[in-house]
């Protein structure tokens, strides 16, 4: 099937999660930045049209939690439903927007979208600042918490970080710096490294990363790691030194990043969620731009089991 790209209009920071009876969930920010919102559907190409779309949680008015909510996925971990996302104290955003910590929210039914959702409360780092965009995964029988975190040491806004897991919503290791926004494509507006996400295959696990300002400077890194080293040592990790995903300007697809993976329901094809503009000459600051619209994009492997991402295409046959 030929779609056009984007699949949804003003959902940034998408995340698709395939569930073991062939549903496909999405969650990603809305421009309001004050709800999570959660739907589902038998296939990618119906996830905008669907009307399995459901509010499963609103911020509160006050506290610390309270404003810009940011960037859920949604993940089931062992029998147990969870959505990670990043909010901020409620205050004048114009004085001070990046407050953030993360949070999760638990359910524990066999139906998420039907069915009610608890706050679990904070996940604690261990590292007392500014940190969203955490995603887990799973090696052997070891979950792991990935995330983006500004580092009491190290100049810029965010990098990467890594730990095990006790719980949903407890680490079980000291967080362990993955990488650091230092190269001339990571450092474009700002200094970041955010919005990790995770796919393991032929024998690797593969780490792609979003990095620099949110507007057409944005672009996407690349980590891989052996499937069997030691993931807490930093130095066993490999980093793409060039974008692996970026700007097409030819095809008007502008900053593409913060992506997530899933797959066909065959599991023969694994598919790049991302979001993108269609346009550049952003004025002010660009987080505040709404037109960040979910994408789709068939990831290729070469002969040797590492990923190639290619151009951002317009049209995409699934």
């Amino acid at each position: 099937m030929n779609i056009c790209n984007p699949i949804i209009e003003c959902r940034a920071d998408p995340h698709v999660y395939l569930h073991t009876d062939g549903t496909y969930y999405f969650t990603a920010s809305v421009p309001e930045y004050d709800r999570i919102e959660l739907r589902r559907s038998s296939s990618l190409t119906d996830l905008d049209s669907t009307q399995e779309i459901v509010t499963v949680w609103h911020k509160p008015d006050t506290g610390p939690y309270s404003d810009l909510i940011w960037a859920p996925e949604i993940h089931y971990m062992d029998g147990l439903w969870v959505i990670y996302f990043a909010a901020a104290p409620n205050r004048d955003i114009k004085d001070d927007a990046f407050q953030h910590r993360m949070y999760a929210i638990t359910c524990e039914a066999e139906d998420p979208i039907a069915s009610p959702w608890t706050f679990a409360g904070q996940v604690d780092s261990g590292i007392d600042s500014f940190c969203l965009d955490a995603t887990l995964f799973k090696r052997h029988d070891q979950w792991y918490y990935l995330w983006a975190q500004k580092s009491p040491d190290k100049p810029g806004n965010s990098c990467l970080y890594i730990a095990t897991m006790k719980s949903a919503t407890e680490l079980s290791s000291e967080p362990v710096m993955l990488t650091a926004p230092e190269l001339d494509w990571e450092v474009r507006g700002f200094l970041v490294n955010e919005g990790p996400s995770v796919i393991q295959r032929h024998g690797k696990i593969f780490v792609t990363y979003s990095a620099s300002a949110t507007d057409e400077r944005y672009c996407m890194g690349l980590l891989s790691i052996d499937e069997n080293a030691d993931l807490l040592n930093a130095k066993l990790w490999h980093k793409s030194p060039t974008p692996v995903f970026q700007t097409d300007e030819e095809r008007e697809i502008f900053g593409p990043g913060h992506n997530s993976f899933t797959r066909s329901q065959d599991g023969k094809t694994d598919y790049l969620i991302y979001h993108a503009r269609n346009y550049k000459g952003i004025e002010g600051d660009p987080l505040w731009d709404p037109n960040r619209h979910t994408c789709v994009h068939v990831l290729q492997w070469n002969d040797h089991g590492e990923p190639v991402f290619g151009r951002p295409a317009q049209r995409v046959t699934l």
